[in-house]
């Protein structure tokens, strides 16, 4: 008799070490990642991490403060940013308001694929 619910089963078996040398493992390095976060009260901020090192975070914080007229169609930010250096994801871009939707519309209307781009938040 043969109880094949007995045997050993390793979810995990075919993932590898997460901290060995291998970083595609378990890693979501290759997305662009645009999240919210509460403040106080009704204030948000959003963070664009994830960046790839041909981007320069400065120049698209520029970008994403002014008005940005594209194919006869403005798109308006109107909010106040920065550069913060963070030890994991590096430069991530932070953003006063919910502007998940219109930095992911810009980045897609300048050449970025909407399927790099993960949108987080409530």
């Amino acid at each position: 008799m043969n109880v094949e619910n007995l045997n050993n089963f390793d979810p995990f078996a075919d993932e590898g070490d997460p901290l060995a040398g291998n970083a595609d493992v378990g890693s979501q390095s290759n997305y662009l990642h645009i999240r919210i976060q509460q403040r106080n009260g009704r204030k948000t901020l959003t963070t664009l991490q994830g960046l790839q090192k041909e981007y320069d975070p400065k120049k698209l914080l520029k970008a994403f403060k002014k008005v940005c007229v594209l194919f006869i169609r403005s798109i308006e930010f109107a909010c106040n940013g920065t550069v913060v250096e963070d030890e994991e994801m590096g430069e991530v871009i932070q953003l006063q308001g919910d502007q998940r939707a219109k930095i992911a519309n810009f980045l897609v209307e300048q050449g970025m694929s909407r399927s790099s781009i993960k949108i987080h938040g409530f």
